[in-house]
């Protein structure tokens, strides 16, 4: 489209006398119309609305004479003007214009590495009346999706290898196997594979749920997500004899949001908890609410995350210590599904965490989520002003804000 309308306005410019110096050096489209009537030209009606409609384009359309001279920049052509990556365009555009004058056509893609990186798309087409037009189409968003895309393919095909491969040797060797210790000792081990393989699986599966379902409106007692995620994790790793607390200063919170999500990142905060505690550890999970938000506190004495890991760890598939995480039986996609639930909330996540000493998650939700129950629970108010605090435990200073 915005090469049809840049042709037919590199026709309209064409039927007229060449506008001269002025016009290339012009800085905006009405000192292009102003250029051009000064060189004595008229302008017909229908060469300005195609003018109108190429100044609302979101791609730059650039037009240049057959000297290869700038005749003409749409709005957003004119926008890139004065900045880095517009210096870097107009080298790039005087190159493409004289190709294509030359041989019919010319495109080139330029990366400029940033930051932040920025990806531009140009294409030169010359036109039967000796003028050539170039389209500019920013595609830093699609190239950032397109390389999210790549890695994502790549980083499940790497953890569902090795389960999927696992099985495949395990039920092989058990196939020839007649000791009955042997065949008992492979078949636990091809379960846990089995079972390995299939959280990847479900936790894929609710990740994409979560990123695409549409957020229901429920009242949702705060507490009881967090009694609902404790006696979860009891099952998580029973041998290491983790006692799970939960502290809310005596005070029910309700909040509205989507029940499922909420119940989904709580979990995964206090099982996560659970499995990086050392055996006989604490692990602690608390709610509480200010004047700007509420906020779930889960706070364990693991063994802590490294710094250089702290702005990553939301990413899919990231792990801090794979060894470790094989041993755990973790995804990968635990933290990847908080984020994206208080996102969907209109929240975020923060962490703080000290190597040796534990770590704290915070999943915050605005406070104009909350409700109030009144004395019936079945009816509910909004509150209209700031609630007070619920719990002892204040923000650490240290936690490091992270969003997508």
């Amino acid at each position: 489209m915005g090469i049809a309308i840049g042709a037919a306005l590199a026709t309209g410019l064409a039927r007229r006398r060449r506008p001269g110096r002025e016009v290339a050096e012009a800085s905006s489209v009405s000192e292009v119309l102003a250029a051009t009537e000064a060189a004595g030209d008229s302008l017909d009606p229908v060469n300005g609305v195609l003018r109108q409609a190429a100044d609302l384009f979101v791609r730059g359309v650039v037009i240049c004479d057959a000297d290869a001279t700038i005749v003409y920049r749409n709005r957003a052509a004119l926008a890139l003007g004065g900045t880095h990556a517009g210096v870097l365009l107009e080298d790039q555009l005087e190159a493409l214009m004289s190709a294509a004058l030359a041989h019919g056509s010319a495109d080139r893609r330029l990366e400029l590495h940033g930051p932040p990186r920025v990806s531009f798309e140009i294409t030169a087409s010359a036109m039967a009346n000796g003028c050539a037009v170039a389209t500019i189409e920013d595609v830093s968003e699609r190239s950032r999706i397109d390389a999210m895309r790549t890695d994502f393919v790549a980083n499940i095909s790497h953890e569902l290898k090795t389960p999927v491969g696992a099985i495949a040797v395990l039920a092989e060797a058990l196939a020839d196997e007649s000791d009955p210790a042997v065949i008992e000792r492979l078949s636990g081990r091809l379960v846990d594979e089995s079972h390995r393989a299939v959280t990847t699986i479900d936790d894929l599966l609710e990740l994409s749920r979560i990123e695409s379902a549409r957020l229901d409106d429920e009242v949702i007692d705060v507490g009881d997500v967090v009694s609902l995620a404790i006696s979860r994790s009891a099952g998580v790793d029973p041998d290491k004899d983790i006692t799970v607390s939960a502290h809310d200063g005596g005070v029910a919170v309700y909040v509205r949001g989507d029940r499922t999500q909420l119940a989904s990142a709580i979990g995964n905060l206090v099982e996560n908890a659970v499995k990086y505690s050392d055996p006989g550890g604490v692990v602690q999970v608390r709610t509480r609410v200010d004047e700007r938000w509420v906020e779930v506190m889960v706070a364990d004495h693991g063994p802590g995350i490294p710094a250089r890991d702290l702005d990553r760890i939301f990413e899919r598939f990231y792990r801090v210590d794979r060894a470790r995480s094989r041993t755990t039986g973790g995804s990968g996609l635990g933290l990847s599904i908080v984020r994206h639930v208080a996102n969907n909330h209109g929240g975020e996540v923060l962490v703080s965490s000290q190597e040796g000493e534990g770590s704290t998650f915070v999943l915050r939700l605005p406070a104009s989520l909350l409700v109030d129950p009144g004395p019936d629970p079945d009816v509910v108010a909004e509150i209209p002003s700031h609630p007070g605090s619920t719990g002892g435990l204040s923000t650490p200073s240290s936690l490091k804000e992270t969003r997508s």
